[in-house]
């Protein structure tokens, strides 16, 4: 078992539901307004769930550039798409604000999400600049929210970004889950859509034991066999897109190729 809220379930898949650029943002379509957003979420999850995924995973990858702070109105719009999608839902749900640990946090426990997803740890130069999350504040939020039973999924080495602590990776895992109380960790690669090196996920499943380690990005029906013969579970967006490109809508068949692989890894 991973999670509770999984059931018996082995070798997890959380699939992303990618909300459209949020308020405030550049690619925000004001004219289609929340309503727009909420129409496109709503597809994504059906066809999610009809392909048959363990979980779904709100996030706003179309806010491009991202923020290490989230804006007022990206949390309200992001609180209020996943709360008018809910409904709609016959799986457990987690969510990401990109970049931000305590808006995670904030949305996951106000809408009753069963996880978050963040950066919550570590020193990173990045795109966006010096990367240095605080996740003493976020799982201090968490527990002030009365929330402790939402989980927290530590993605360990930052997309669009380079990590300034020298540690092996395997050792920032383990050092997570001891300083930190991480929940899972999860290895990403470079960039979204792009495969976590081979050896990173190997070294980490090899060296935390604790708790679930999950494969962040890259995952497709090519690879899955090989990352859950080491990894307890995935999170997979890009794959699931049609013509696997990560800005596109959810392609229901490729969902459900998907899962009848991994159907026959459980």
């Amino acid at each position: 078992m991973v999670f509770a809220c999984f059931g018996d379930k082995k070798k997890v898949v959380i699939a992303m539901a990618h909300i459209g650029a949020l308020p405030g943002t550049p690619n925000y379509d004001a004219a289609g307004g929340m309503g727009k957003l909420v129409e496109g979420v709503l597809a994504d999850v059906e066809k999610l769930q009809a392909g048959g995924v363990d979980a779904i995973m709100f996030g706003n990858e179309n806010d491009r550039p991202y923020v290490f702070k989230a804006p007022p109105e990206g949390i309200a719009a992001m609180t209020a798409v996943v709360e008018a999608v809910k409904p709609s839902l016959t799986v457990p749900f987690g969510v990401n604000y990109l970049w931000d640990p305590t808006a995670s946090v904030s949305i996951g426990a106000v809408t009753g999400a069963s996880f978050v997803r963040e950066i919550f740890t570590g020193l990173f130069a990045s795109d966006m600049g010096l990367w240095q999350p605080d996740c003493a504040a976020a799982a201090r939020l968490r527990r002030n929210l009365g929330r402790p039973d939402m989980k927290m999924l530590f993605n360990i080495n930052a997309e669009f970004a380079h990590s300034l602590d020298q540690r092996p990776i395997e050792l920032r895992a383990r050092s997570a889950v001891f300083s930190s109380m991480a929940d899972a960790i999860l290895v990403s690669g470079p960039l979204t859509g792009q495969p976590a090196e081979a050896s990173h996920l190997k070294a980490v499943c090899e060296t935390v034991k604790d708790v679930p380690v999950f494969a962040n990005t890259g995952v497709n029906i090519d690879n899955v066999r090989d990352i859950l013969s080491l990894a307890g579970g995935v999170v997979i967006g890009t794959h699931f897109k049609v013509d696997g490109n990560t800005w596109n809508a959810v392609d229901g068949a490729r969902v459900k190729r998907f899962m009848d692989v991994v159907a026959t890894l459980r």
